[in-house]
This record gives structure tokens, sequence and C-alpha cells, in this order.
């Protein structure tokens, strides 16, 4: 599926690193600062969402008195310690990367993320030079499932979107992937696994490990 490509985009939470199950986490350590319950369906209905839209998100939702960068800047500062000492790459992810750079594919991350989140996480698993572009949707009008974040890491690649394959974890990322003219893979990921019959329906592929493409 990748071989004939020119440029591999992936997501980052979920797809490429192991992360998804912490902020859970750090959303009811920080609503619970607040006195608020975590919402059964919180993670659902940000979904997809930019950081900053998120923080726009919490702010109406639950009344947080914060500014929008007050939360954000909260949210970096309980995420850091995790992104820099305990969150691993999903498995074969590295493997794959250093085949992507053997073969001279282009490569680049299209996240929801905050972009201080990614450059740590990335420097602190040695992974810098396996990209050639980063970009988070806070650079972009509107979040995933809009195809916004892969048009814009495509076009900073200089690759069109017909020649790049995208790899996502959630229905909202593979929706944008798939609305940017791109193919997407699925992959696996333990937090959508009741989602795994709709991912594979809405993906051209589905892994559950990065070495399963390196056979």
């Amino acid at each position: 599926m990748w071989r004939s490509k020119k440029a591999v985009i992936f997501d980052l939470d979920g797809t490429l690193i192991d992360s998804m199950g912490m902020w859970k986490e750090i959303d009811i350590e920080y609503l619970g600062r607040f006195g608020i319950p975590l919402p059964e369906t919180l993670q659902k209905d940000i979904s997809g969402m930019s950081f900053t839209e998120t923080a726009h998100y919490f702010k109406n939702t639950f009344g947080i008195p914060d500014s929008i960068e007050e939360i954000k800047a909260t949210w970096n500062e309980m995420a850091m310690y995790r992104y820099t000492h305990t969150v691993p790459f999903k498995p074969g992810a590295i493997e794959f990367l250093q085949e992507l750079r053997r073969k001279g594919i282009k490569t680049g991350i299209a996240t929801s993320n905050s972009v201080e989140l990614v450059r740590a996480v990335m420097k602190s698993l040695s992974a810098e030079e396996y990209f050639d572009e980063i970009h988070t949707s806070c650079e972009v009008p509107k979040g995933k499932p809009a195809p916004d974040i892969y048009l814009l890491t495509a076009a900073c690649l200089g690759v069109a979107p017909e020649d790049c394959l995208v790899f996502e974890d959630i229905e909202e990322g593979i929706l944008a992937g798939k609305r940017a003219g791109m193919e997407v893979c699925a992959v696996e990921d333990d937090f959508s696994k009741s989602m795994e019959k709709e991912k594979r329906e809405l993906a051209d592929y589905f892994i559950r490990d990065y070495f399963e493409l390196l056979k």
C-alpha cells in the first residue's frame, strides 16, 4: 500500500504513539480541579478537534474560568512529563519510519495535539530526523474530520494528495484523510477498539501494527 506513494502522513496519538488512554486520565484530573465529573461521552464528543477547538469546548461546555491560552498551557504542563518519560511508539512504528527513510519517501505528522507536545515526544523518542514536516490542526481553519490539516501537510511536503498515504486511528481522522483525496490506513488502538468495524469500513486498509508493512 505504501511503496508506490511519494509521502506518508501520520496522525500522532493512537497512531504513531500509544497515548490515547493518558488523555482520559488528564481530563479526569483537569475537570476534577473544578469539581466536575468526567462525562461518559467526552472523548467521543471532542474526537478530532484541534487543541484550540478542544479548549473552546471545555470553556463553553464546563464554564472553565481560565482563558483559552491558560487552558492549553495547563494541559501541556499536565501532559509534558508523560510525553517525555512514559509514552512509547506503537509496535513497529520506528522500524517503518526507518524503512520509509531508506526508500526516500517523504514523511509528515498531521495531529490535533499541541505542537509543544509533538516536538517533546519526538525528541524524547529520538525520532525528529524521521519527519520532513510536522503540523497541527491549530494551524488550519477546522480540525478533523475536515481535510484541512492533511491538505496543509501535503502542500508543505510538495506532494499531491493522491500520492499520499495517511495513517489514522479514529473515524474523524480517517474521514479527514479521505476527504483530502488520500488513501488511508486505519491503525488498531485499544482506545478505539469498539469502533474497529467502522474504522475498517471507512479506511482503505487496516493494520494491527507496523511490522505488518515490513513483511
